[in-house]
């Protein structure tokens, strides 16, 4: 997914994902192999329906933090999330044009772990007295974009890390992994035929070795049957802890989403059809699933 690149929201979205599919093998092979097969003629031409970020829900962290950095570039807080087994709070952001991607940003209730888990978390963030986005210029394009990679704490030890995985492995995977980005999503509904239906391209990514997302069924389906989505298992990657210690953790994945054309546009001819014609924003049971794979039931079967 390549983005103009002469706009402040481009440049850091470009700062974003640049990383993101360096270190995520799957992104690199899913556009490979859809150019191969006529789907797009370059990477750029995927429409990114949406892209993902896990925080921590303490004071100067978490969503109230976070969001600045958006909600500073145009896009709109929408409808809240709450998942009550995992322990999460989430909320999307509508960008400021359809050409952007929406934002969906969730947020561990850490005061809702164990006081051993809760112990752990704040001895890594404990030092973070002042939100972390308030210390960086918003209008500076390469300040922002490095801020998604910058080490807001150290690294965790291997065994307070296995102690928050047992606990929420959504815990450990922020401990970890910080704001690096989740996921971002492919609009399957915008694709040629023949692979514009997730049934169609679960099918082509199978083909080509991706493993998907079980948990819930490999598609996801909202209950108005609108929205559905499916998602790549986060590969194993190596990972050296504080103390020098090393073990395969895992990393970010890709997901796949298909929005159905709202029944009031039914009639539209395709080439019509727009982003506001089509079912907009998320559905907490599919998003449960999807959180799952980075989760090891998921990630043992990649």
């Amino acid at each position: 997914m390549n983005f103009d690149k002469n706009t402040s929201l481009d440049k850091i979205l470009n700062a974003l994902f640049t990383p993101y599919r360096e270190n995520v093998p799957e992104v690199r092979k899913i556009s490979d192999a859809m150019i191969e097969n006529g789907m797009i003629s370059d990477e750029s031409d995927i429409i990114n329906d949406h892209i993902a970020f896990r925080t921590l829900g303490v004071p100067n962290l978490g969503i109230a933090s976070f969001e600045k950095i958006f909600l500073h570039y145009g896009y709109k807080k929408k409808d809240p999330y709450y998942f009550e087994e995992k322990k999460l709070n989430a909320f999307w952001y509508e960008p400021p044009a359809e050409r952007f991607p929406r934002i969906f940003v969730s947020e561990l209730r850490v005061e809702d772990l164990s006081e051993k888990a809760q112990e752990i978390i704040h001895k890594y963030i404990g030092h973070v007295d002042q939100c972390p986005v308030e210390k960086i210029d918003l209008d500076n394009t390469d300040e922002v974009g490095d801020f998604f990679y910058k080490p807001l704490w150290d690294l965790p030890t291997l065994e307070d890390y296995k102690t928050l995985l047992a606990e929420s492995e959504y815990a450990a995977w922020v401990i970890y992994n910080r704001y690096y980005l989740n996921h971002y999503t492919i609009s399957i509904h915008e694709l040629p035929d023949g692979y514009d239906t997730l049934e169609q391209f679960n099918a082509f990514l199978e083909s080509i070795g991706i493993v998907l997302n079980t948990a819930g069924g490999k598609i996801k389906t909202s209950e108005d049957g609108l929205l559905r989505q499916s998602s790549s298992v986060s590969k194993m990657q190596e990972a050296t802890f504080a103390d020098g210690e090393k073990m395969k953790i895992s990393g970010s994945y890709v997901e796949f989403a298909e929005r159905s054309v709202l029944p009031q546009f039914k009639d539209l001819p395709k080439d019509q059809i727009t982003r506001k014609h089509r079912r907009d924003g998320f559905e907490s049971a599919n998003a449960d699933k999807i959180f799952e794979s980075t989760y090891l039931e998921q990630t043992s079967m990649a």
